[in-house]
């Protein structure tokens, strides 16, 4: 269990739960939520016993995105009525900040999964496109929702989604906002498994991360690390890339003890090392 104000974090190594928990408003992200998720994925990043981090949301949903009023003081650039130089200045420190809250999830080396249903609205969807992968329940609902409100969505999901589910889609959500369905999200590949309610999601989610967890956490975080550097690379780039994440890391314990395992018929037991 943890103390933070959002989010509630249990560890019951080798995985981590990450909840999104304010529950009476819907998990909407307010100033706590931007605040806390860096040093929580910083510890689990350092975590040895952790190899691998579900997200998911208490109460009716993952996600209905950002708090708007709850976040209207923490950018007072956004109601000045001069917007000066120095006042957008400050504004684009904001939102790299911002910014930064959801991309410590991509930073992460250890696999994230998000496990997700109700709501993945706004924010929301932007925090799960920076997930590794998705899995989601029936009820799901998603929106790409910032033009409905007047805004660019700014904080990674318009540089990530298209990644996941192509550039016709993303720019179809991102220009209408419109809610779409589980089954929508599968056909286009947002997520990877639709589960028939929150206990078999969360069922799945688990299974899911102790396959991962089982295999070695040395070549698990460098196909994390070397998957990150490709998006958006030339294939001769990341596999030079690849290259020297390969040669750092061979040989290791966990390669030597793969090979004995195999000898002696067994299954491997991974340290990391």
């Amino acid at each position: 269990m943890s103390g933070y104000e959002f989010y509630q974090v249990e560890k019951k190594p080798p995985i981590a739960w990450v909840y999104l928990n304010r529950q009476e408003k819907k998990n909407a992200m307010n100033p706590p939520a931007w605040k806390e998720s860096i040093p929580i994925f910083e510890d689990l990043d350092a975590d040895k016993e952790i190899r691998v981090v579900v997200i998911s949301g208490r109460g009716p949903c993952f996600s209905a995105g950002i708090d708007l009023m709850g976040m209207a003081g923490e950018l007072p650039e956004l109601m000045d009525g001069e917007q000066k130089g120095g006042v957008k200045w400050r504004l684009l420190k904001r939102i790299y900040a911002l910014q930064d809250a959801i991309s410590c999830i991509e930073r992460c080396r250890k696999p994230v999964i998000a496990a997700i249903h109700g709501y993945c609205i706004g924010a929301g969807l932007d925090m799960a496109s920076a997930c590794d992968f998705r899995i989601c329940t029936e009820d799901a609902v998603f929106s790409l929702r910032e033009a409905a409100v007047g805004f660019v969505a700014d904080v990674g999901v318009l540089q990530r989604i298209p990644r996941i589910i192509g550039q016709g889609y993303a720019r179809e959500l991102a220009y209408t906002a419109k809610n779409f369905d589980a089954e929508s999200a599968r056909q286009m590949l947002l997520v990877n498994e639709v589960y028939d309610g929150y206990d078999a999601l969360m069922d799945g989610a688990e299974k899911t991360a102790l396959r991962i967890a089982a295999n070695s956490p040395l070549a698990v975080e460098a196909s994390k690390e070397v998957l990150n550097f490709g998006a958006g690379r030339t294939v001769e780039e990341s596999l030079k890339y690849v290259a020297t994440i390969s040669a750092n890391i061979i040989p290791s314990k966990d390669l030597m003890e793969a090979m004995t395992a195999f000898a002696e018929k067994r299954k491997p037991e991974f340290t990391g090392e």
